[in-house]
């Protein structure tokens, strides 16, 4: 890894991100689509929810804002329980700047009050990926959908579960 940790999210390199992508793509059969889901293929457990509701929210903002803090203090929470204190993982942004990032450490907000790469897929393939691909957290914006793989992190966000994932659209 090169960069600074001072913001806590260290831009992968050209090779890495190409590696990274590579895997994805070859691992997860990952298939970019507007409109044919899933867009993946996982090899092992994972639980896919719709978030839909949230992306199209007829509530108030103030209720919005408390549910997707919700969701950004669960996952932070989530990929802590798995993650050494110095130990970091993927932060990718389909066709865009990917990174290393640290669960332990801050996660500085944009002009949006987004991290650099958001948890919640409003408008692009977020993916939140442990190096050896164990277990990750995928976000849709076209299906509307996240999806948590890997046992260990199914676990973990059963005990301490979103308010966002209610509605389950699939599992393996």
């Amino acid at each position: 890894m090169e960069g600074s940790t001072i913001n806590n999210w260290i831009e992968l390199t050209h090779d890495e991100e190409k590696n990274v992508w590579s895997k994805i793509l070859n691992d997860f059969q990952f298939s970019p689509s507007i409109s044919k889901f899933p867009s993946f293929i996982l090899p092992g457990a994972f639980i896919t929810y719709n978030i839909s509701t949230y992306l199209n929210w007829p509530g108030d903002l103030e209720e919005y804002e408390m549910i997707y803090k919700d969701l950004e203090e669960k996952s932070l929470f989530a990929f802590q329980e798995l993650t050494d204190p110095d130990e970091y993982f993927y932060a990718l942004d389909w066709q865009h700047p990917c990174y290393w990032v640290n669960p332990y450490l801050e996660f500085p907000r944009d002009d949006f009050n987004e991290w650099t790469i958001p948890i919640f897929p409003d408008g692009d393939y977020y993916f939140f990926i442990q190096k050896e691909f164990n277990w990750g957290f995928l976000g849709h914006p076209w299906e509307e959908s996240i999806t948590i793989f890997g046992s260990e992190l199914i676990e973990v966000f059963e005990k301490n579960c979103p308010k966002m994932f209610n509605t389950v659209l699939r599992q393996g």
